[in-house]
């Protein structure tokens, strides 16, 4: 058997001077880490091991010994400096995990799996071609996300995250499967644990996100900027141990669903559970199960479990206390972090916690990494939060990975803070961000929180009906092919022919995703806007309350990219409380709306069911000398509306009859033209590679005085 391995090498930064240096610490960074990898994989018995699977939810271990190799290859292909596939049969295989399945899901398909040894010949020859790409590649320091150098980080930081994901499989694996190891040792410490106690946390402000000058590889979900002011609150010197857990065991706690949120009491109901999943009971006795052995329980080890169970029991202690216990947001872990003093895993020394298999294959006593008042704030086991994953304002999506973490913005997918033993890498950071469904293991337990505010939650929402989003786009996107964007132009015209005329309020009727009101908002005192569809006013709620929207674009077929949008962005931050949005009928306005000095009806009127009811009506909502501007392509259709209620686009008495002469006609009595209509280009994005151009006409009418 192989010797315990030496100190773990850390993440390299990806700046410095000396190329040949760094390309050097590059390659023993690259190797080392595939080194730690294939040991953890020596813990395995037989070859049997590899192919029956641990738990139902996930594959059989021989996939995760194949897939972070091909994830190299997959990696190294996509950013174009791998010119050949190795093995395109096993790089189909191994590409993509089953590890984001509901608990009672089951994946009962059959896999042709190749044999161990053909995985690690595998291995080796994506080792010798990722080295000689290493030796070969010309770098530029510092190495950036557009570097090629980015994706042979990405897929070394990808090793290590599974180094720990595969090494909770093979605890969860059946005993005669697993062997001791010299080099997965656990800790052999064990006694009660000491009680825990609230340490008092002062009222201050986190800030999070790394921004993409940072010298140290991070996933996209790192990257932006939060900020936070938190009030005070009291945490947990510990982490709940075994023994403080087995409180809650005894008291009944998996068999009362009133301490279980209502997704937790499915799980719980589901699974049968009655303790924790690695807790064994023999007669009367509690055993623990670690990596490769059961061992007499270390009743001072931090309780593992999932969320859900984590949730519960703090929800029994708030019974038991009466005071609001709860888990800590992320926030709140993070200001923990920094009233306990800490500092990054250091490069050349041991870690002050059990972190990065600096110590142990295995948890140890919650009182031995002692952290300001703290103990355990990183390493040991992960800790579970409140908070569902969420993307920071300027989250943007690295094109290599564009999975990594979109799929868990679904609000079921909690962060784990402050790593665990096994927890490399990128893990060990303090920006590190990593969510698991709630019902999922890791090496993860918790410290609890007692707080008079409530958890706060972020949205992590992304539109994705096809249509909503292409609004979204519209609206609030890029420009095409040299088109202004559109709503901003109304807005521009729309003020302009205001001149010096009272500006208090304004109607933007037809608003859809709302840029045209928040751009209204810069001039006028207060804005409306309007539509028929509920769908689209949310897209504009959720900018006046979040400054934040979120949505996914079809891109080819299945494929699909993530925007976001930000009303800083567009200089719009500062008129959101000027903006207000309603769900209405035009043609059928509520009498609240009404007294405004502007009303703007954009591509609207070639869509109500009867158009002349709302031009007839339309100046009883406006000021004398107000202003109504209307833009339309005039595309009149009978699924929006019927032929016998279009106000143009046909024969009258032989005559052509445009919608501009029905304006004229029905508008004349109350208005009065006040320019000469023109015509503004749209452009609407559908795919990449198929866009709409449009012309719509705009005119713009002045309420009579004395209307």
């Amino acid at each position: 058997m192989s010797p315990k391995p030496e100190f773990f090498q850390r993440t390299p930064w990806l700046n410095g001077e000396d190329i040949e240096a760094k390309r050097a610490e590059l390659r023993a960074y690259f190797h080392t880490t595939l080194d730690r990898y294939e040991l953890l994989f020596e813990t395995l018995r037989s070859d049997e091991a590899y192919y029956e699977k641990p738990i139902s939810l996930r594959h059989p271990l021989i996939f995760y010994l194949g897939h972070t190799a091909t994830f190299f290859v997959n990696k190294l292909v996509l950013a174009g400096v791998l010119s050949g596939r190795i093995n395109p049969r096993l790089e189909s295989i191994f590409a993509v995990g089953v590890d984001e399945m509901s608990w009672d899901d089951l994946d009962n398909a059959h896999y042709d799996w190749p044999t161990v040894e053909e995985v690690m010949a595998y291995r080796r020859a994506m080792r010798n071609e990722v080295d000689t790409l290493i030796s070969s590649l010309p770098l530029t320091l510092p190495i950036t996300w557009e570097s090629p150098w980015w994706a042979i980080v990405m897929g070394v930081e990808h090793e290590r995250i599974h180094l720990e994901t595969s090494s909770v499989l093979i605890r969860q694996h059946k005993l005669k499967y697993v062997q001791s190891h010299p080099a997965w040792q656990p800790c052999r410490k064990s006694g009660s644990a000491p009680i825990n106690g609230m340490v008092a946390v002062p009222a201050g402000k986190v800030i999070l996100g790394k921004s993409k000058s940072d010298p140290v590889y991070g996933w996209d979900n790192e990257y932006g900027h939060h900020e936070a002011e938190l009030s005070a609150f009291q945490a947990s010197r510990y982490l709940v141990s075994n023994q403080e857990f087995l409180g809650f065991v005894e008291a009944k706690g998996y068999e009362t669903s009133d301490y279980w949120e209502e997704e937790g009491w499915g799980w719980r109901q589901f699974s049968g559970a009655t303790c924790p999943t690695f807790w064994v009971r023999e007669g009367d006795q509690w055993r623990l199960r670690l990596m490769t052995e059961e061992v007499p329980m270390p009743w001072n080890w931090p309780v593992e479990v999932n969320y859900h169970e984590a949730k519960a029991f703090c929800n029994w202690k708030k019974k038991v206390t009466g005071q609001p216990v709860r888990l800590p947001t992320e926030d709140e872990w993070y200001r923990l972090y920094d009233v306990a003093g800490l500092a990054e895993v250091p490069q050349a020394v041991l870690a002050q916690g059990n972190i990065h298999l600096d110590y142990y294959a295995s948890s140890c006593p919650v009182d031995e990494f002692r952290q300001g008042e703290f103990f355990d704030v990183v390493g040991n086991v992960w800790q579970w939060t409140e908070t569902p994953t969420y993307p920071f304002p300027g989250f943007d999506v690295h094109p290599l990975y564009d999975d990594f973490t979109t799929p868990t913005f679904d609000d079921r997918h909690n962060l784990i803070k402050g790593g665990s033993w096994v927890a490399c890498g990128n893990e060990s950071i303090r920006a590190s961000r990593y969510a698991f469904r709630r019902h999922f293991f890791q090496h993860a337990g918790f410290r609890y929180v007692i707080s008079d505010m409530p958890a706060t939650h972020h949205s992590s929402h992304y539109e994705t009906d096809k249509l909503l989003s292409e609004y979204a786009e519209f609206h609030y996107g890029d420009s095409y092919f040299g088109v202004p964007n559109f709503p901003a132009a109304l807005a521009e015209l729309a003020i302009a022919a205001m001149g010096n005329r009272p500006a208090h309020s304004a109607l933007d009727l037809g608003c859809a995703s709302g840029r045209t009101t928040f751009e209204l908002a810069r001039h006028f005192d207060h804005v409306t806007g309007v539509d028929f569809s509920a769908r689209f006013i949310n897209q504009g709620v959720m900018l006046a309350e979040h400054g934040i929207l979120r949505y996914t674009l079809v891109d080819e077929g299945g494929l699909v990219s993530y925007r976001e949008c930000a009303l800083k962005n567009l200089a719009l931050e500062d008129v959101r409380h000027k903006v207000e949005f309603f769900q209405g009928d035009a043609c059928n306005l509520k009498p609240i709306l009404t007294g405004y000095d502007l009303i703007l009806a954009a591509n609207l009127i070639d869509r109500l069911y009867e158009p002349a009811r709302f031009l007839s009506m339309v100046h009883e909502r406006l000021n004398p000398g107000g202003l109504l501007l209307i833009a339309s392509p005039y595309t009149w259709l009978e699924e929006h509306t019927k032929r016998e209620y279009w106000i143009g686009g046909f024969k009258r008495d032989g005559e052509n009859f445009t919608t501009l002469d029905g304006l004229k006609e029905i508008l004349g009595k109350h208005f009065r033209l006040i320019s000469t209509p023109q015509e503004v280009p749209f452009v609407i994005r559908e795919t990449r590679h198929k866009f709409q151009h449009t012309l719509s006409e705009v005119t713009i009418w002045e309420k009579k005085r004395g209307e």
